[in-house]
Formats: C-alpha cells, sequence, structure tokens
C-alpha cells in the first residue's frame, strides 16, 4: 500500500506518492500559484485516483510537512484532534505556511479516512540547538511562558542535505563533521550542525528572521517596527506591517522588480541599479552567516547550497564564495558553472573546506518519517 505526501507551502502543493517498503517513486506532481486550495488538492486527489490501480483507498498514510511546530512538536507525530489543534495555535507564527498545511491534513481526512496522518515539522531537527543559541535577550521568565525562543524552520531540507554531505565526507572526515546547509529558496536560511546535531540557524521565532529572501526582510532592527507604527514613520497598522515585511520586503523590496534571482540576475545584467543592489545584500548577508557558522563550529569541514537558488545559481553560489577564501572556503570556478540541479563537489584546489552543491528531498524525509510512524504502530 503506497504513502503519500504533501508539502503544502504559500502559493504551490508538492505530492509524492511512494511505493511504502520500498521507497520507490510511483508518481510525483506540482501546483503552482495556488489560489484556491480546495480546488487544487480535488484536481491532485483526482489525478491519484485515476492512477493508482485500486484508487485512493489503496494509499494507507499521509505524510506531511508542517512549517511550525512550536514548542510542542520536537519530533514527528501521528495526527490526531490534539496534533491539529497544535498546529493551528502556531499558525500565527508561520502565518504563510501553518495554515496551508492545515488545509492539506483537513482535506486528506475528508478523502482518506482511514488513512493514517503523520505531521513532519520543519521545526524538529533545530530541537537539538542549545539555550545559548536559542534564547532572545529578553526576560526570561516573559520568554519563557510564552514560548519565545528560536526554533527554525527548513529543517527537513537542512537534515536531507546534511545527511547527503555527512555521507559523501565519510571515506575522508568520517562521523564527526562540523556541515554548514544553505536552503537558498524563495525563503531562504543557514543552520550549523555539528556530529549530525543543528547547534544554530539564521531563522528565529518565525519563518522572518536571518537572511534575505523572496519578500521576506530578514534581520531587522525591531525599532524600525516602532517607527513606522508612530505617526512620524507613518502610523502603519499591525496588519499593514506584517504584510510590509513578509510580501514586500527582501528582494522584491530593494529591487523594486522582483523576488525572484534569474529575473535580478538578467536585469542586472542589463544595469538594473536596484536588481544589482538586492543581489549584493542577499550575497553579503549569506556570506556573514557562513562566517558566524564557521565559527560557531570552530571550523566547518563541509558547505551546502541547496534549494531553487543554492542548486541553479552558479552566479549567487560564486559571488558568496568569493569573500570567504581566507577562511578555507575555494571553489572551482568551472565546477561551479557546471553544477546545476544535480548533486556535485565543486571544491576547488587548495580548498579547506568541502563544498557541495546538493538538490534537496523534503519529500523523501517526510516519507521516511511517516514509514517510522507506521512501523511504530505495528510494534506496540
Amino acid at each position: 500500500m503506497p504513502i503519500l505526501v504533501f508539502n503544502c507551502g504559500s502559493s504551490s502543493i508538492k505530492y509524492t506518492l511512494y511505493k511504502k517498503m520500498s521507497g520507490e517513486v510511483i508518481h510525483h506532481g506540482i501546483e503552482e500559484r495556488v489560489t484556491d486550495y480546495s480546488e487544487s488538492l480535488e484536481k491532485i486527489y483526482s489525478d491519484l485516483d485515476n492512477k493508482l490501480p485500486k484508487g485512493l483507498y489503496s494509499i494507507e498514510a499521509v505524510g506531511h510537512r508542517v512549517v511550525h511546530g512550536g514548542w510542542r512538536f520536537r519530533h514527528s507525530h501521528l495526527i490526531d484532534s490534539h496534533v491539529l489543534d497544535g498546529i493551528r495555535s502556531c499558525s500565527e507564527l508561520a502565518p504563510l505556511h501553518n495554515p496551508p498545511n492545515i488545509w492539506g491534513i483537513e482535506f486528506a481526512a475528508r478523502r482518506l479516512p482511514d488513512a493514517r496522518q503523520v505531521a513532519v515539522f520543519d521545526t524538529s531537527f533545530h530541537s537539538t540547538i542549545p539555550p545559548e543559541a536559542y534564547n532572545y535577550a529578553l526576560p526570561i521568565e516573559m520568554a519563557r511562558e510564552r514560548g519565545i525562543r528560536r526554533y527554525g524552520f527548513h529543517g527537513i531540507s537542512h537534515n536531507y542535505v546534511h545527511d547527503r554531505a555527512a555521507a559523501l565526507c565519510s571515506s575522508r572526515e568520517g562521523d564527526h563533521l562540523g556541515v554548514i546547509t544553505c536552503h537558498l529558496g524563495y525563503g531562504c536560511s543557514v543552520a550549523a550542525v555539528r556530529d549530525g546535531r543543528c547547534v544554530d540557524t539564521s531563522m528565529g521565532y518565525t519563518p522572518l528572521e536571518g537572511l534575505v529572501m523572496g519578500t521576506r526582510s530578514g534581520d531587522l532592527d525591531p525599532a524600525i517596527v516602532h517607527y513606522l507604527m508612530s505617526p512620524e514613520g507613518g502610523g502603519l497598522g499591525e496588519d499593514r506591517i506584517h504584510n510590509l515585511l513578509n510580501r514586500e520586503s527582501g528582494l522584491k523590496g530593494l529591487s523594486g522588480l522582483s523576488a525572484d534571482v534569474r529575473d535580478l540576475l538578467a536585469a542586472r545584467s542589463r544595469g538594473h541599479e536596484g536588481a544589482a543592489l538586492a543581489l549584493s545584500v542577499f550575497t553579503y548577508r549569506l556570506r556573514k552567516y557562513i562566517c558566524a557558522y564557521h565559527g560557531v563550529l570552530s571550523g566547518a569541514d563541509a558547505l551546502v547550497f541547496t534549494a531553487g537558488i543554492g542548486e541553479n545559481s552558479p552566479e549567487i553560489r560564486s559571488e558568496t564564495l568569493a569573500g570567504l577564501m581566507p577562511l578555507g572556503f575555494i571553489h572551482d570556478e568551472e565546477l561551479n558553472k557546471a553544477a546545476i540541479g544535480e548533486e556535485a563537489e565543486i571544491t576547488g584546489k587548495g580548498g579547506k573546506v568541502r563544498i557541495f552543491v546538493i538538490p534537496t528531498d523534503e519529500d523523501f524525509m517526510i516519507y521516511r518519517e511517516t514509514s517510522k510512524i507506521l512501523e511504530s504502530l505495528t510494534q506496540t
């Protein structure tokens, strides 16, 4: 009986059907520019019903990516009403992501009432971050009472590419590795992983902190928010501020043109100053975090680029790495140019840190976690 995996994003739905025992992909698809989740999910289920010899009811389980698990969920969970309520309670912390995740779960419950459902949380991989990294310098009792701390996101992706990097490095460094993983897509984050355990990550209490992203601001002096809400700063309301920081900032805001790196690279080549500025800020911020995590790890053994930008933009990789040569991050320009959308090592001669491009596979990780949950149920 197959396992279905859903990755419901803010504007897209990715789904993959796996054979339960082997993990072989039966079918994969994506719905993009989603405006009506019910309509898109109905289309997906109809498509799957036609492709499966025994129809939808042959599906044994559905695994869902859930972006924010808050302090409640440190591991993947079988979904029941309690778990679903917990996911709902975190929606304010990931307003672009948790609501679509919930849509996927509720729709699956209606269409596949006999199938088990499993939540795999982006925050779980970062639950090993130590107190000195996850605490903000706020009054500690207030922060604990309200659950204010660094949670981190893209954990499913960081976990996958770390494991691949560890496998690729095993013949040289063994298991004791310090790996910096860079998930660079519409949303962007960096993680520092030591001996397989995440010790720091750039996103924080919400997915807004850290790197410059497609439309998200990343790191920001909190006093700016106070100023923008004041009469002198325009008297912007809470909803307007939320929309400004999440949907109008980042690459789109800096460039005044687009949130897509491909558009910005093309525009920069034509002399567009806004595109040039946005890309410079993007790579500068990324370089800062890589340097910081190199220090956190007391020297990294490997650096990984993944996700849409990380896997497919040699220019962004090259411009980021150009300032890191003194730390041993040396890449081979020809290998870098050739590494587009496929796994490759791009380390240059004399490099002390191995540099990889590794396509992420969040769906496979969700499948693997869902399989583990199903196996644990048969053993109890």
